[in-house]
């Protein structure tokens, strides 16, 4: 399937990583404006303006590129990578997604990842909130327009962290399912459902578990 995406659930969403942050991108790093205006395509549109957004300083390294005013934080794309792929979610996850940042920037892979976080909240370091959304848009580089900071043919994806929840308790099934909701993690702190619109006929149903990485951001 051509599914790419974090979370982590969610996301997985989602990574910046800050052991590189200082290295030249692969890719020549936007205006701080170009950035912030492609990190929140994922948003409905009401929700975009008041978007904190992380970013990219001319130096490679991740900054803050815009103070919020709303509920949203959104990571702009990493010119590191050779796709684009955008992410935002509620500022009640920021702990979780600032410690796979932090964890990532070590050397860690998703696995340890996962399990360091785990522990973190089972230890009452990290607070999750009962309930939190993520959006993501995740592409190749050449399917973004920068001209017109639109994107063509990236894939959209929708997530719900509900932590601990279980398929039980919500009703949803845990294997991916076409163009319907599904739990990832179920049972988990970053248990979360992931919804993947028009996923077309000949996508299989493992690739969405796979690509759902909004840990990235």
């Amino acid at each position: 399937m051509r599914l790419v995406l974090i979370a982590a659930a969610l996301p997985a969403v989602l990574s910046s990583s800050l052991a590189a942050q200082a290295a030249r991108p692969a890719r020549p790093i936007p205006p701080a404006a170009g950035q912030i205006a492609a990190a929140v395509l994922p948003l409905p549109e009401a929700m975009r303006a008041g978007a904190r957004v992380w970013g990219y300083a001319p130096d490679g390294g991740f900054v803050e590129l815009r103070a919020g005013t709303g509920s949203m934080t959104c990571i702009a794309d990493d010119p590191k990578d050779d796709r684009f792929h955008v992410a935002c979610y509620h500022n009640s996850m920021e702990a979780f997604m600032a410690r796979g940042r932090e964890l990532r920037a070590q050397g860690r892979d998703q696995n340890a990842v996962d399990s360091v976080r785990t522990a973190d909240v089972l230890a009452g370091r990290i607070r999750m909130p009962p309930a939190a959304s993520l959006y993501s848009l995740t592409g190749t580089a050449a399917q973004y327009d920068a001209a017109t900071n639109t994107v063509h043919g990236a894939r959209p994806l929708f997530v719900i962290y509900v932590p601990f929840a279980t398929s039980a308790s919500l009703g949803l099934p845990e294997t991916p399912m076409r163009n319907a909701p599904w739990m990832m993690h179920a049972g988990d702190p970053n248990a979360h459902v992931m919804f993947v619109p028009e996923m077309g006929p000949s996508e299989t149903p493992a690739a969405p578990a796979a690509a759902a990485r909004p840990a990235r951001p």
